[in-house]
């Protein structure tokens, strides 16, 4: 019994690092498209405006990211309701925005910075920040169909239950022996 739930365990920290990985990998590809459109647009047509070059950045970074999240990284957690999926993505993805642009925004109105390479640091900071947030909120709130569903994971139910009952008889059984030597 040991055994069986230690590999559960071995198993779900195996998922958890391979959604982190993959996780990684789109959030890599979201980074270079927010932070290359984001520097375009500070260095041309939105030069006076860098809290809405991020804004813009960010925005067609989030519509990657939830294609590639949602047939990837997490494609075995979909849920079947698509537009309530969505919603709670940008939804979350509209607080990653927010952090990631407010950094900026502070930066710049807040702090009276002025120096585009020193707000560009600041949106990045908030996107490191917002990244964080973002994995947990997708892993849980977005992305969050049932382990059980898992293929690796098919057998969850039947291994909790066995050490359950294992352990529930084991309380039974002492519990009588207990129970034998006060009637003594």
């Amino acid at each position: 019994m040991i055994n069986t739930l230690a590999d559960r365990i071995r198993g779900l920290a195996s998922l958890f690092w391979r959604e982190v990985a993959k996780f990684g990998a789109v959030g890599g590809v979201a980074f270079v498209i927010d932070n290359g459109l984001t520097y375009y647009l500070m260095h041309g047509v939105m030069s006076d405006s860098e809290a809405k070059a991020r804004f813009v950045g960010a925005t067609v970074a989030t519509v990657f990211s939830w294609i590639a999240n949602r047939f990837w990284t997490f494609r075995h957690r979909r849920q079947d309701n698509v537009v309530r999926e969505f919603v709670m993505f940008i939804v979350i993805n509209g607080i990653g925005i927010g952090i990631s642009t407010g950094f900026t925004a502070i930066a710049k109105y807040g702090m009276n910075i002025q120096d585009k390479d020193i707000l560009f640091s600041a949106g990045v900071v908030g996107i490191l920040v917002a990244t964080v947030v973002r994995f947990f909120a997708y892993r849980f709130l977005v992305f969050n169909k049932e382990l059980d569903e898992e293929p690796a994971f098919s057998h969850d139910h039947e291994l909790i239950e066995a050490h359950r009952r294992a352990e529930a008889q084991a309380e039974a059984g002492s519990g009588e022996g207990g129970d034998a030597v006060k009637r003594r």
